[in-house]
């Protein structure tokens, strides 16, 4: 079997160019592994990821166990300390081992939180919608007509509704 030529032609993927960038910075804040970073709402869970980020993983002078630190609004701060237990069960299951061995919650103002953080999520797409000028609608239905597939004469019904509005503007 002849070996596979690879179809990049030079090219590299993203990942191998911001990996080494990443490791340096979330390392820098203590995160051995930035998928603590990264994948907060998947490893705490939807409600907790939604009121906390991780901000420091930091390890003591005697090097067992490490203390990650949390941050919230001063509101959140009481549900958070009854689940840091279960929190800190799950984050060590990324690790693999007990490398976190207590977990810190800081408070901050609601404003200072909400402007300061940092979505690693992604943000649901919003579709806009044209605006409602029944002409344009009727005229772009009207040309794509003899299209047989429904969904594909809707699909070019809406871009041709799309194209002319933004020539109008």
């Amino acid at each position: 079997m002849p070996a596979r030529r690879t179809s990049t032609k030079g090219f590299k993927r993203t990942d191998t160019l911001l990996s080494a960038k990443i490791r340096q910075a979330s390392e820098s804040r203590g995160f051995a592994q930035s998928k603590l970073l990264t994948q907060w709402a998947e490893i705490a869970g939807k409600d907790v990821s939604a009121i906390s980020r991780p901000v420091e993983v930091s390890y003591g002078r005697g090097g067992m166990g490490a203390t990650l630190t949390l941050l919230t609004t001063g509101a959140n701060a009481p549900m958070l300390e009854m689940q840091k237990e279960q929190l800190r069960a799950k984050v060590n299951s990324v690790y693999g081992y007990n490398a976190i061995a207590r977990v810190r919650i800081t408070q901050t103002a609601a404003t200072g939180f909400a402007e300061g953080q940092v979505a690693f999520d992604a943000k649901p797409k919003t579709r806009s919608e044209p605006s409602a000028d029944p002409v344009t609608r009727q005229r772009a239905v009207d040309t794509v007509g003899p299209v047989a597939n429904e969904s594909l004469r809707d699909a070019l019904a809406r871009l041709g509704e799309n194209i002319l509005n933004k020539t109008k503007r």
